[in-house]
């Protein structure tokens, strides 16, 4: 699939009827499980390409050409088209919400998500200024290139702040952000405000335990991402069956395992 391809086919499924679901994936075998279920583009999770490297997320200790580079090999693995999550766009300045861009593109995603937040646990999220202005610059170099996410990461960060949030999204809009994005709202309410506030462009919610799809939809929401929540549930079954190693329970440790040859048939073949 080529970049235009993947760009053009991603910008689409914003303009459908509904909302749809871009799950996270993190590996190439659960990038292909997750193209397998159906679903027509993937997310990558920067909480679970860290934790997978046993490192932070939110703290660039996984590099942008790493990040890229693993998103890049999600799309080449699935062929489907890939948002990348890029973190705070790698750096403070304007100029490195560009450069993120650009490697992005250069690196044949779909999307990519750049956020407010600072990587400086003191101060979390940049200034409104700041933050306008970093994604202005970053909507430049994305504009009919690559679909760009803007986020802010209030709600994430200790600033349950609604109305600045939504202050920071419009503004995002402004400058020519494509899709607009805010992890942790509080409830629908908040939900269906944010999507009032940004129309008619497009927004992302991060699904939480007992919102179906539909209620969401409903809201107006027209993308829905998972972000290291697919990852977390893998994990929860190794740790499950670590304590059943440790019981002694060897056939409980292993029930619900995928079978290897049904996993190998999921790989392309190597060349000769």
């Amino acid at each position: 699939m080529t970049e235009s391809t993947a760009q053009e086919r991603f910008r689409a499924l914003h303009d459908g009827p509904g909302a749809f679901i871009m799950p996270n994936a993190w590996d190439g075998a659960s990038a292909l499980l997750l193209r397998r279920a159906g679903f027509p583009a993937l997310g990558s999770s920067s909480f679970a390409i860290a934790a997978a490297l046993g490192r932070p997320d939110g703290a660039h200790a996984v590099s942008l050409a790493d990040s890229v580079a693993h998103a890049a090999r999600l799309a080449q693995v699935s062929g489907l088209p890939v948002n990348g999550d890029l973190e705070d766009g790698y750096g403070p300045d304007p100029e490195d919400c560009v450069a993120t861009v650009e490697a992005a593109i250069a690196g044949g995603l779909a999307g990519l998500g750049i956020e407010d937040t600072t990587a400086d646990p003191a101060r979390p999220i940049h200034d409104f200024d700041t933050a306008v202005r970093r994604m202005r610059a970053a909507a430049a170099a994305a504009r009919g290139r690559i679909v760009l996410t803007a986020r802010t990461d209030n709600f994430l960060n200790g600033r349950p702040d609604l109305d600045d949030t939504m202050r920071r999204l419009v503004a995002f809009a402004e400058v020519g952000a494509d899709v607009l994005y805010a992890p942790g709202l509080p409830d629908m309410e908040a939900v269906r405000a944010v999507v009032r506030a940004v129309a008619p462009k497009p927004v992302n919610v991060l699904i939480g335990p007992g919102v179906p799809l539909a209620a969401l939809a409903a809201a107006g929401v027209r993308r829905v991402s998972l972000g290291g929540a697919l990852y977390r549930r893998a994990m929860g079954g190794l740790a499950a069956a670590a304590e059943a190693l440790q019981r002694g329970e060897l056939p409980e440790a292993l029930r619900g395992a995928l079978p290897g040859a049904e996993l190998a048939a999921l790989l392309p073949v190597a060349a000769g």
